[in-house]
């Protein structure tokens, strides 16, 4: 057991330590705090974590802007920490086509972690702008990580992923808070409660009780955990009539941008999306929706009639097809096609065309380049190959499904974006999520994919139905239950009713005014704390 005055002494070196040892301290609690994440999901490690965050910034040098600057470097080196080991997988989509995009593998792993590192470095500086010397400094952390990683989310088209209020996203019942206050307020209470054991070491002079900071947070904890736990029992799994048939084809990714694969590809899908799936099942007759993964052809569908008359052919009497594919923009005939969108399609058994969506938020360097023409003319290309990029689609809406309730449609990492999912206006009975892991390999990244759709199916009060290429496809019910799953780099099919969607939460109705509401009393406190300072 280690005594009070040598926890003492070890908290007193971080906060004195300066240089390399004070990066390296920060670097390895970042690193640290990505064990919180899918699929470890040991969000304990952040009670370990973020007080060193907060001891690093408490040894800040002294003065006001002195101070920032020292703060937003431990922000830095805490948030190469975190975002190296938690994107890693990046690198392996550049291994797909190795001959072309192997160099590339340095810049993803450490150039985007580096990228996304300095946001926390606005985190720790904003903090450090506000600190106290008492408990409602953990307050200020909280504030600046949760103003950072919402900029993180939406500044340069935004890329928020594994914010860190998705380490509150289990157990389950800890997730149902975000039905309340969505992601961002995840993070501010992820922030404030994990950092309260750095309080345990301040001195109880002036009537100081640094025990009540870390009661607190743990007394919030289990409020969470009771209301999840309450929310789960009131809210069972309702199924619907509805009956969904998810393809998980499980391809190889270079299958996938090869023409002269059609044929395989065509007769992979069909074979495997009629296959009788235990003793009862008669294969595709059984479902009213069969779903196909994202890009799922390597070749313009609705371009290729033999495709189509597949499709048809296999598709019964009331059974219709929701796919991903490339789509051509309209042209006249015979003109040569430079660029597409990245879309979804409804079929329907006759094989006439329902519904289109195209996808709105591109991945960058994936499906298009920043300055696109001026990269082009340097030599580069994106992944996916595509002259001139992907065309962004125009907006978001639902598609009408028959006999079912309408869909909102999100192709790949547009699951990612809270807040963006569904309107007031034109809410939705189900969100349908098509995506390709497939770039990605077996790694941690699907996992964590499939861990944000999740928390949106929580945040909306819908259920979530996700195809993927390689998995992990799955059914998540409004309350994040996942009501049937198939595995990552598993090929086969998945039979499950469709869940019956929840009134809109809480969450679903004010977006982020909670959040700002939390933020800005906590922001009130801790000016109040400065001030009483001043004045003591």
């Amino acid at each position: 057991m280690i005594s009070t005055s040598r926890l003492r002494v070890a908290v007193l070196a971080i906060i004195l330590a300066w240089g390399w040892k004070r990066a390296g301290l920060a670097l390895f609690a970042g690193a640290l705090s990505a064990l919180a994440m899918a699929p470890f999901n040991a969000w304990p490690v952040l009670f370990v974590s973020f007080p060193i965050a907060v001891w690093l910034i408490d040894g800040a040098a002294a003065g006001k802007w002195r101070g920032v600057p020292a703060a937003a470097m431990s922000g830095f080196w805490f948030g190469l920490g975190y975002f190296v080991p938690g994107l890693y997988w990046i690198g392996n989509a550049f291994l797909v086509d190795a001959s072309t995009f192997a160099w590339l593998i340095p810049f993803a792993a450490l150039g985007l972690p580096a990228y996304l590192a300095l946001f926390t470095a606005l985190g720790f500086a904003l903090a450090r702008l506000l600190w106290t010397r008492d408990a409602s400094r953990l307050l200020a952390l909280a504030i600046g990580l949760t103003i950072s990683e919402w900029l993180r989310g939406h500044l340069l088209s935004g890329f928020p992923w594994n914010a860190f209020g998705y380490a509150l996203s289990e157990p389950l019942a800890l997730a149902q808070t975000a039905s309340l206050i969505g992601l961002w307020g995840m993070t501010f209470l992820s922030v404030a409660i994990f950092a309260s054991p750095a309080v345990l070491i301040d001195g109880r002079s002036r009537g100081r009780k640094p025990w009540i900071a870390p009661v607190l947070a743990l007394l919030l904890l289990a409020a969470m955990g009771i209301y999840g736990a309450v929310r789960l029992s009131l809210q069972p799994t309702v199924l619907t009539k509805v009956k969904l048939r998810i393809m998980q084809p499980n391809l190889q990714q270079d299958a996938k941008f090869n023409y002269s694969a059609k044929a395989d590809v065509m007769q992979k899908y069909l074979t495997l999306s009629d296959r009788a799936s235990g003793p009862q099942s008669t294969g595709v007759r059984d479902a009213n929706i069969l779903i196909w993964p994202e890009s799922a052809f390597p070749f313009f569908l609705t371009r290729e009639a033999d495709a189509m008359a597949q499709i048809a052919e296999l598709l019964p009497k009331g059974t219709v097809l929701i796919t991903g594919s490339v789509r051509a923009p309209e042209g006249p005939p015979g003109a040569r096609i430079t660029r597409a969108y990245n879309s979804i399609y409804v079929i329907d058994h006759d094989g006439s065309v329902l519904s289109v969506y195209d996808k709105l938020h591109l991945v960058p360097f994936g499906e298009y380049l920043p300055f696109q023409d001026w990269m082009e003319k340097l030599g580069f290309v994106q992944l996916t190959k595509v002259q001139g990029g992907f065309i962004p689609g125009t907006r978001r809406r639902v598609m009408e499904i028959p006999n079912a309730p309408r869909a909102l449609p999100l192709i790949c990492y547009e699951v990612a974006f809270p807040g963006s999912v569904a309107t007031r206006d034109d809410r939705p009975g189900w969100i349908v999520n098509l995506t390709n892991d497939g770039w990605f390999g077996i790694s941690t990244g699907p996992y964590q994919h499939l861990q944000q759709a999740r928390l949106r199916a929580i945040e909306e009060g819908l259920p979530l139905v996700r195809a993927a290429n390689t998995g992990i496809s799955a059914v998540i019910d409004p309350s994040g239950r996942i009501v049937a799953r198939l595995g990552l780099g598993i090929e086969g099919v998945l039979d499950a009713n469709l869940p019956a969607a929840l009134p809109p939460t809480v969450y679903a109705q004010l977006r982020d005014i909670p959040v700002v509401v939390i933020a800005a009393l906590a922001l009130l406190l801790v000016i109040r704390r400065r001030l009483a300072r001043r004045t003591a």
